[in-house]
């Protein structure tokens, strides 16, 4: 489950770790909520692309987009094969670029907000989906939604179920629509151990309209 991450790494740095030829020129953003737009990294003819694009992916076959739930992770167990997503596992998988995500602990009828990075600090991709979805009037909206798998050993005491995170020797494979897809399906897999840090951080990031570096600062007034 992901329903908050933070993208602050520089735009140049950012580029050159995707390889996308556009130079957008973004904020920091410590509170990227369900709906916003979000950066994603496309491939056509082979070249990786940066686009922004609504977070809540939108199936084709939708009529009204109004009435139909938001969808903001993708199940990896049915990706490949549901109606919903079919068509975008087979030709428009993306990476989603992040510096950061939150999961929240539940103690009693609070919850706990955690940070979870790599251990090392460096940004990462998660693994996603995109459609562009065309209302009756002809109007037109890009849409995307990360791809969540089970948890690994340290999410798995916050919930149990974590979003993908590709390795970057492997993000050429994932984009390539000519990647069988067996071989796409299976880079849908939890993190191994090690690879990711987490802390508490304080509750002022459960709500969407904040944002600001303070909101990763620890919550040195939370106890266990």
């Amino acid at each position: 489950m992901c329903g908050r991450f933070a993208v602050v790494t520089p735009p140049a740095a950012m580029r050159a770790l995707f390889a996308y030829g556009e130079q957008p020129n973004f904020p920091a953003r410590y509170n990227i909520a369900p709906t916003q737009p979000i950066a994603v990294v496309a491939a056509e003819a082979g070249k990786r692309h940066f686009m922004l694009m609504r977070w809540g992916f939108i199936p084709g076959f939708v009529k009204d987009e109004k009435g139909f739930p938001l969808i903001i992770n993708i199940r990896a167990e049915t990706a490949r094969v549901k109606p919903s997503y079919r068509a975008a596992f087979q030709r428009r998988r993306c990476l989603i670029p992040v510096d950061g995500f939150y999961e929240w602990r539940r103690v009693g009828r609070d919850r706990q907000p955690f940070l979870i990075r790599r251990a090392d600090e460096r940004p990462f991709a998660f693994a996603g989906l995109h459609e562009t979805w065309s209302s009756r009037d002809g109007s037109e909206i890009d849409t995307a939604a990360m791809i969540t798998t089970d948890a690994n050993g340290l999410l798995a005491a916050l919930h149990h179920r974590m979003p993908v995170i590709l390795d970057e020797a492997d993000h050429a494979r994932w984009l390539d629509p000519a990647t069988p897809l067996d071989e796409a399906e299976a880079l849908l897999r939890p993190a191994p151990d090690g690879l990711l840090a987490m802390r508490r951080v304080g509750k002022a990031v459960n709500k969407a309209t904040n944002e600001g570096e303070d909101l990763w600062r620890a919550d040195d007034l939370f106890s266990d």
